[in-house]
């Protein structure tokens, strides 16, 4: 027990590491596990436990995530399944003919091994994409929702995968397991019944691990079962809050499985090689990814985003890898192979998607010349109509905005907001909103200011640097109304006044004089002659 605590705290230190250099923390967790292999250190079954853990509730959270409705579109379940198919198809046969040449480590590769490999290698990472897509604040982008919609059609396909391998038949017991439909129900009210606190978090656990164990009984596999459960109650309401209660403590058994693939395996130069192959790979995987979105008919703009925030292997590529090692069909050797080619993708991709934005305006030229003249919907020209304000930024802040335009001012306003869900659900709500994300340079050119009818824009987006960004290309556009931000923190203010934003609110500085103001517009504190307050309310 003593040495998994001391191997946790080795790999704590080396994920703070990769944290600061803008890595995901599991690079650093990698690498914590080779360095100890290196310094002698065994597989633990403390270590083992977590990794297993881990997986099982990284499963369940999948399918607490799982919305049918967000995998029809075309652009998702049509760009994960072709692109799947492509890459084994392209890679399996190159992996074959350069074990043919001699390349250390596919020499000898058959023809079944190639294709797990390949089917490996096709993965992207979800933890990469939602780390990347949350610190640009554009989770509810439209490229966002797209990349997550494929990311979450891999994992499904890894599962499939997972269940296969086990090479179990379920028993007649299993038959028992459609009784689960019957006791959806009783989920849902316990889920209601659990609260907000710790027993939210014991529900999750129960529901998670102890449905996986159900299913292991009756020789099913138990990761199949925990996606199931997930999907279960993935349409309650309460149904994200629980991924997000479960979410620190499933990274934090993940940290042993990462540190097991370290412990079980030891890098080689040999391995170096068939690492660079891999690693000069990528731009084609990432080549298939922006084609196939093209294809379907979204913007360039929206393929190359989305083709940059999938390129890169994946932490569940390494899972089927382990899978499939356990079961013979591929050297442990090839572990520690995919383990040092993720986080150098990871390394590589990290640069690429901090500055994708700038990527495209300089080769946006270009890169429109490819697009289809058909668009879907989502990604048509956007005309505001008759409205004279726009709100970017749809959120409690936004919304309020609008409503105290509306009632306050007389005026048309009109909503702008990523994410799509939102969207609906505000038209849904009588108010006035398009979909569109401020910080795509082209929803500027999309979006028709030239009329001279809207003369006010408040930008109310969580972040000052999607702020600034939209002050600057409005400016660009040749708005010349009048604009208005929020900020957080002085250093804030300072940059959207010089992005040319004339009015700044900073939410801190200024909540506690709206406090005060909504109380006293309340009548529960009447101000009386200077000497005190007059505490009795007013009548």
């Amino acid at each position: 027990m003593f040495d998994a605590i001391t191997w946790i705290a080795v790999a704590f230190a080396a994920g703070v590491v990769a944290k600061h250099t803008g890595l995901p923390p599991l690079v650093g967790y990698l690498v914590a596990g080779f360095v100890l292999n290196a310094l002698g250190a065994q597989e633990d079954p403390v270590i083992d436990t977590l990794s297993e853990l881990g997986v099982t509730l990284l499963l369940f959270t999948i399918g607490l995530k799982l919305k049918l409705k967000s995998l029809a579109a075309p652009q998702v379940w049509g760009v994960a399944s072709l692109h799947m198919v492509a890459v084994v198809a392209v890679f399996a046969p190159l992996l074959l003919a350069l074990g043919h040449l001699g390349l250390p480590y596919l020499a000898g590769v058959d023809y079944g091994p190639a294709l797990v490999l390949a089917f490996a290698l096709s993965f992207s990472s979800t933890v990469f994409a939602v780390k990347v897509l949350e610190e640009k604040g554009e989770m509810g982008s439209l490229y966002g929702t797209i990349a997550i919609g494929i990311l979450i059609m891999q994992d499904l396909a890894a599962v499939v995968f997972l269940v296969f391998s086990a090479g179990k038949v379920p028993s007649l017991w299993a038959l028992l397991l459609l009784g689960l439909l019957l006791a959806r129900p009783l989920v849902h009210w316990l889920l209601e019944r659990a609260g907000h606190g710790e027993l939210l978090l014991l529900f999750g656990l129960t529901l998670g691990l102890g449905g996986a164990e159900v299913f292991e009984l009756v020789d099913v596999k138990g990761d199949l079962g925990a996606l199931l459960l997930g999907v279960m109650v993935a349409s309650h309401p309460k149904s994200g809050e629980l991924a997000d209660v479960l979410l620190g403590l499933k990274d934090l058994f993940l940290v042993g499985f990462f540190l097991s693939i370290g412990l079980a395996v030891t890098p080689s130069l040999e391995m170096v090689p068939v690492v660079i192959l891999l690693l000069l790979l990528l731009p084609l995987k990432g080549f298939l990814f922006e084609q196939l979105m093209l294809a379907l008919r979204l913007r360039a703009r929206t393929a190359l985003l989305g083709a940059l925030a999938l390129f890169n292997y994946s932490e569940f590529g390494l899972i089927v890898a382990a899978i499939a090692a356990k079961n013979g069909w591929l050297s442990p050797d090839w572990l520690a192979i995919i383990a040092i080619t993720l986080a150098l993708s990871f390394v590589l991709a990290s640069p690429l998607n901090s500055q994708s934005h700038v990527i495209y305006e300089l080769f946006s030229g270009r890169l429109r010349r490819q697009e289809r003249k058909r668009r879907i919907t989502a990604e048509l020209e956007i005309d505001p109509g008759d409205a004279n304000a726009m709100i970017v930024g749809m959120g409690r802040i936004g919304g309020g905005a609008y409503d105290f335009l509306v009632r306050e001012r007389g005026l048309r306003p009109v909503g702008v907001d990523a994410d799509p869900d939102g969207v609906a659900r505000q038209k849904a709500g009588g108010r006035n909103v398009v979909q569109g994300s401020a910080t795509d340079a082209d929803f500027w050119h999309r979006l028709h200011l030239d009329d001279g009818h809207i003369k006010l824009v408040l930008l109310a987006m969580p972040k000052a640097s999607e702020n600034v960004f939209a002050a600057e290309h409005l400016l660009k556009e040749g708005f010349a109304g009048t604009i208005g931000a929020i900020a957080k923190f002085p250093d804030d203010e300072a940059a959207l006044r010089a992005a040319g934003v004339h009015q700044v609110f900073n939410l801190y500085a200024e909540a506690g004089a709206g406090l005060a103001q909504h109380v006293c517009s309340e009548a529960m504190l009447a101000p009386t002659a200077p000497g005190g307050i007059d505490t009795q309310p007013q009548r």
